[in-house]
Formats: structure tokens, C-alpha cells, sequence
């Protein structure tokens, strides 16, 4: 009996490990290293949240049409154990923004250097780590 229970149990231990580290992403599944984006503007939203940090920057072109570009950070941990907070980044903030952008939606990137307005360079780890 209790090897009919290790042959089952033993599966369904393994198969818990194993599902949270498929589901989470590595960032090129999700952005192009070939489709640097570089955008200049006014951030907008801040999401402060795990498994990623999302910011979110308005962006007028020439003929005044906003554009709301995604940015995607690391972890919340990860992020304060490299000196963020939640204050780091403001709303109504411009900040000059560079990346990767998005495979499927254009308006997305992952970022990779963020220059605020006072042209401090904000810290963002490279990515891969």
C-alpha cells in the first residue's frame, strides 16, 4: 500500500514544483533584443506589483497623438533590493525611457534604462537577472 501511495504522490510532488517554473516567462518569449525602442514622456501609471513592476508612459508625436507605451521592470523584491521604492518613479514624472519592445503589441517594451527629468539615471537591472 505505501508504494502505491509513493507511485502516486511522488508524480503529483514533482508536477507542484514544476508548473510555477513553466508559467513564469523569460523576457525574449516576450520582447525582441532585435527592437530596441528608445521614447521620451510623462508617466502615467505606476504598478507596483509582483511577479513584474509595470509603468506606463504617455508618449505625443509630432501631430500631438498620445501613445501609452507598457514598460515591464523586475520583481518589487527585486527592484528595492536595488534601491527602488514605490516613490522612485511618480506619476507626472518625464522620463526618458529605453528597451526592448514587444513581439506581439508594439506599444510594449521591456525596460532596460530610465532617465528622469533632473537627467538622474535610475537604476534598472540588466536583463536575464
Amino acid at each position: 500500500m505505501r508504494t502505491k501511495l509513493g507511485f502516486i504522490t511522488a508524480p503529483l510532488g514533482v508536477l507542484a514544483i514544476a508548473v510555477p517554473a513553466i508559467a513564469h516567462h523569460s523576457w525574449p518569449v516576450e520582447y525582441d533584443a532585435k527592437k530596441p525602442v528608445s521614447v521620451q514622456g510623462v508617466v502615467s501609471k505606476v504598478e507596483w506589483t509582483n511577479p513584474h513592476t509595470h509603468f506606463y508612459v504617455d508618449v505625443k508625436d509630432e501631430k500631438g497623438n498620445v501613445t501609452t507605451w507598457n514598460f515591464e521592470m523586475a520583481s518589487t523584491l527585486a527592484l528595492e533590493r536595488s534601491g527602488w521604492s514605490r516613490k522612485t518613479l511618480s506619476v507626472g514624472e518625464q522620463v526618458q525611457v529605453k528597451g526592448f519592445g514587444g513581439r506581439a503589441v508594439t506599444s510594449r517594451a521591456i525596460a532596460n534604462s530610465i532617465i528622469n527629468s533632473a537627467g538622474k539615471s535610475l537604476f534598472v537591472a540588466e536583463l536575464g537577472q
